[in-house]
C-alpha cells in the first residue's frame, strides 16, 4: 500500500532512518506501527530450528509492511530486517487506525493490497507444494513480474539475488542456480550481467 507522505506526517507519522542489517522489528513483538518504506528493501523473514532463514516477501520504495497486524491483537509471526539502508514513514497504530476510519478509501485500498499479499501466498502455497524447482521458480517470477507496470513482454529484470530466490520458494541455492541455468537454455528467461530478464 502507498499513502501519501506528507498524509501520513500530518497524521502523526515520522520518518525514521535504519541500517543495512537493522532490525526493525522482530518475531513475538506486538505491532505498534504502521510502516511504509520511501527508499531501500525490507524483507521478512524467520528462521526455522536449524538457522536455516526462510523470506516470506521482500518490499521496496512506496510500499508497507506488517499492516495485517494491525487489526488482530497478535505477535509479529516474523521479522522485518533492513537489506539495504531504509527510510521509513512510521505512524502509531492508533493514529493510522483512526485515519482509515476518518478516510475510507484508504480502508478499500488497504484491503486491496492485503488481498493481493493473500494471493501471493496462495499462489506460492500451491507452487511450494511442487517437487519442480522450475515450477516454484516461476511461481515466484510470474509473481513478481506482475507488480512490473511495463507492457514489455520479456523485459522484467528481477532484483533478487540467488540466495534470496532461494530463501524464498525454500530452495538450495544450488539447485535454483542451477535451475536458472536450465531455464536460460530453455529460453524461458536470458541472464544479463547476473542480472535475470523474464
Amino acid at each position: 500500500m502507498n499513502i501519501e507522505e506528507n498524509f501520513l506526517c500530518s497524521s502523526g507519522g515520522e520518518i525514521k532512518l535504519y541500517k543495512k542489517g537493522e532490525l526493525i522489528y522482530r518475531e513475538g513483538d506486538h505491532a505498534l506501527y504502521y510502516y511504509q518504506i520511501k527508499e531501500g528493501k525490507v524483507k521478512l523473514n524467520n528462521y526455522d530450528e536449524e538457522g536455516k532463514e526462510f523470506i516470506h516477501n521482500i518490499f521496496g520504495p512506496k510500499q508497507s509492511f506488517g499492516d495485517s497486524m494491525l487489526f488482530v491483537d497478535k505477535f509479529y509471526p516474523m521479522n522485518a530486517t533492513c537489506i539495504s539502508p531504509v527510510e521509513i514513514i512510521r505512524v502509531p497504530k492508533e493514529l493510522f487506525l483512526k485515519l482509515i476510519k476518518t478516510h475510507p478509501h484508504l480502508s478499500l485500498e488497504m484491503n486491496a493490497c492485503l488481498s493481493q499479499r493473500l494471493y501471493f501466498k496462495a499462489i506460492m502455497l500451491h507452487n511450494m507444494a511442487s517437487l519442480n524447482p522450475a515450477s516454484r521458480l516461476r511461481g515466484l517470477l510470474d509473481y513478481l513480474k506482475s507488480y512490473h507496470d511495463d507492457e514489455c513482454e520479456n523485459c522484467f529484470q528481477v532484483e533478487l539475488t540467488r540466495q534470496q530466490m532461494a530463501n524464498l520458494i525454500g530452495l538450495r541455492i544450488e539447485t535454483v542456480i542451477r535451475t536458472l541455468k536450465k531455464m536460460e537454455k530453455e529460453g524461458n528467461i536470458s541472464i544479463r550481467d547476473r542480472k535475470i530478464i523474464y
